[in-house]
C-alpha cells in the first residue's frame, strides 16, 4: 500500500509539472508575439518626397531608406523625388527593417521620328516603336502625292514632344455614277451608251415575256439609283 501511495504521488507530481510548463509555453509565446508586435511600426508613405524627407520620416520610425538604382519615368512625379516604395504605406514592419524606394526619372522625352513619306502604315509602326502617340490625321486627295502617303506632320521631325498629328493622301477619288433604271428600254441600245463611257456591261441571258418585245431589258444589276463607277459591273437581263 505505501508504494502504491509513492507512485499515485508522483504521478501527480509529473502531472502537474508538465501542466506548469504547458502553461509557461503558452504565455512565453503570447508574450514574444505581443513583444514583437509592439516593435512593429506602420510604413510612412514615401512618394512624392526628397531623399532627405524620406530618410527623416523613416528614421523616426527606427527604419532605414535604401534607393535603388534603376530610376523610373514619370510625369506625374518630379524628378528625384519618390516614384514608388517597398513596402507600400500602411504595411506593418519590424524597427530596422530596409524600406526599397525608385527615384523619378521625369517625364520621358519624345523625339518625333521622320514619318513624311511614309506609308500610313509604315509610319503607325514607327510611331508605335518610339513610343510617339498619334494626335490627329487630316486627308485629302490628290495625285501629285503617292497615296496612302504621310504629306506633312506636327509636329516636325526631331521635335521632342508625345504626339504628332498627320496629313494623309487618300489618292484622287474615283467618279462615281448613279446608275440609271433601264428596265423596259432596248438593250443593245443601253449597252453601246454604257460601253462608250468606260462600263462594262454584260448580257447575262434571255427568256420569253409575254408582250415584251425581245431585246428589251427585264432585269438590272446594279438597280436603278444606285452609286456606280467605271471599274463596276452592269449586267442586263433581256427578253427573248
Amino acid at each position: 500500500m505505501p508504494f502504491t501511495f509513492g507512485v499515485w504521488n508522483v504521478g501527480r507530481l509529473l502531472l502537474l509539472v508538465c501542466a506548469l510548463a504547458a502553461t509557461f509555453l503558452l504565455f512565453f509565446g503570447v508574450s514574444m508575439r505581443v513583444a514583437l508586435r509592439a516593435r512593429e511600426v506602420q510604413v510612412p508613405a514615401l512618394v512624392g518626397q526628397t531623399v532627405n524627407e524620406a530618410s527623416q520620416s523613416l528614421g523616426a520610425l527606427g527604419l532605414t531608406l535604401k534607393i535603388d538604382s534603376a530610376r523610373r519615368f514619370d510625369p506625374r512625379v518630379p524628378l528625384n523625388r519618390i516614384v514608388q516604395q517597398d513596402p507600400p504605406a500602411g504595411v506593418g514592419a519590424r524597427a530596422q527593417r530596409s524600406i526599397r524606394v525608385w527615384l523619378s526619372a521625369g517625364a520621358r522625352t519624345i523625339t518625333v521620328p521622320e514619318l513624311v513619306g511614309q506609308t500610313e502604315r509604315t509610319a503607325r509602326i514607327r510611331m508605335e516603336q518610339d513610343g510617339v502617340e498619334l494626335d490627329s490625321v487630316s486627308e485629302f486627295g490628290s495625285t501629285d502625292y503617292p497615296a496612302d502617303a504621310v504629306v506633312s506632320q506636327d509636329p516636325p521631325p526631331d521635335a521632342k514632344a508625345p504626339r504628332v498629328s498627320l496629313l494623309l493622301n487618300r489618292g484622287e477619288q474615283a467618279a462615281t455614277y448613279v446608275m440609271p433604271d433601264v428596265i423596259g428600254t432596248d438593250a443593245a441600245g443601253v449597252a453601246d451608251a454604257l460601253r462608250s463611257r468606260g462600263f462594262r456591261v454584260t448580257i447575262v441571258g434571255s427568256q420569253p415575256y409575254p408582250g415584251v418585245p425581245p431585246g428589251t431589258v427585264v432585269r438590272q444589276q446594279p438597280q436603278g439609283g444606285f452609286q456606280v463607277a467605271a471599274s463596276d459591273s452592269i449586267s442586263l437581263e433581256v427578253s427573248r
